[in-house]
């Protein structure tokens, strides 16, 4: 997936599963824009991963092997905390 198809990124968000859009959709439209390209690229790696994984890494139980992966999962919870509560 293109860093730059926003929409597709954007679609890709949308998980179906309450806890993982709570996550993942603020993150996206509040600090996609302002990663680095790489950090961007890695974004989109963890979308691909399956919603199981996902929810038990964002809830924190467990984590990725992958350390790429596991930096962007801690960069969305420490900026979603920092934010604050946003409604859907």
């Amino acid at each position: 997936m293109d860093i730059e198809n926003k929409a597709r990124i954007h679609w890709a968000c949308r998980r179906g599963m309450r806890e993982l859009d709570i996550s993942i959709m603020p993150f996206f439209q509040y600090e996609y824009d302002s990663l680095s390209d790489e950090d961007k690229h890695i974004f989109i790696r963890l979308l691909e991963c399956p919603d199981p994984d996902l929810f038990n890494w964002l809830m924190n139980h467990g984590r990725p092997e992958d350390d790429e992966l596991f930096h962007m999962v801690q960069l969305i919870q420490s900026r979603n905390q920092a934010r604050g509560p946003v409604a859907l």
